[in-house]
């Protein structure tokens, strides 16, 4: 039996609903086996972040390189990198490992509002990461920061996915969670073709941790041989069971559920 690997690049998040903790929760559930490289650790909850401390390069380095000598994954994830220092070492090993299947989930500001991006990395991002990506997943504001346009309709939205694939991503994904509308849309742009994926918007605040899961379900999902047509759909349904049926814990931004998906595959059998 092969195992599939996958290894996410990111910040620890303490109260375990975004960054490393929902990536390898998220792998598990997905049946592909989880590493990591910590770029940070964040003191935070479902409040906010109450602290950010990085870690330096050389360590990131260190944990990368002992994947890559040991442990070859077959997809790659990039979180939390917080500055260009260490954007530049993950995309060095990156490149010098050879690694494919590559998903960029530019992180850039907590749900709360704490920034998780110095300003001064974006043009990092822009240079290093994205000619390697496999594929990018901002949401709006990110899209925003990322493509130079302001964005307030799906026209716009196409718009940005151009600029931001013409940057070298071989597939642009723009999130629709800040849109105000009741239905939401997804939009991926692959340099020939727009697809959108749809999907009922939940009222609720407990949406801690969405898009570092719905990163991870993707390269998941690269991991075990999926296009990335096929990733992304898998990965929506994963994160909508996920947000329906929240755990309802902690006093602010609760985290989503990331085991509702299999949850309710085995109420179907």
């Amino acid at each position: 039996m092969k195992v599939f690997k996958a290894l996410t690049i990111a910040g620890s998040d303490s109260g375990g609903g975004a960054g490393i903790q929902a990536d390898v929760k998220t792998f598990q559930e997905l049946g592909v086996y989880g590493m990591t490289a910590i770029t940070a650790i964040t003191a935070q909850n479902t409040t906010g972040v109450q602290g950010v401390y990085p870690l330096s390069v050389e360590g990131i380095a260190k944990q990368i390189d002992s994947i890559g000598t040991d442990l070859t994954p077959d997809a790659v994830k990039t979180g939390m990198l917080f500055n260009s220092e260490i954007i530049k070492v993950v995309a060095e090993k990156i490149t010098q490992y050879q690694w494919s299947n590559l998903v960029i989930d530019p992180v850039m500001i907590a749900k709360g509002g704490s920034p998780l991006l110095q300003a001064e990395a974006i043009e990092a991002l822009k240079d290093y990461l994205l000619p390697i990506a496999t594929v990018i997943t901002p949401n709006i504001p990110e899209a925003e920061v990322i493509s130079g346009i302001k964005i307030t309709n799906l026209s716009e939205r196409k718009e940005a996915a151009k600029l931001i694939y013409n940057l070298g991503a071989k597939n642009v994904m723009i999130k629709g969670g800040h849109e105000e509308t009741d239905q939401m849309i997804d939009l991926l742009y692959d340099g020939n073709r727009f697809f959108q994926f749809e999907s009922k918007r939940i009222a609720t605040k407990n949406t801690h941790g969405t898009g570092c899961t719905f990163s991870a379900a993707i390269t998941a999902e690269l991991a075990k041989g999926k296009n990335i047509v096929d990733s992304i759909s898998v990965a929506k349904h994963f994160i909508q069971a996920a947000i329906e049926d929240d755990l309802r814990i902690g006093t602010g931004h609760g985290p989503t559920n990331h085991w509702a998906y299999n949850k309710r595959g085995a109420l179907c059998k």
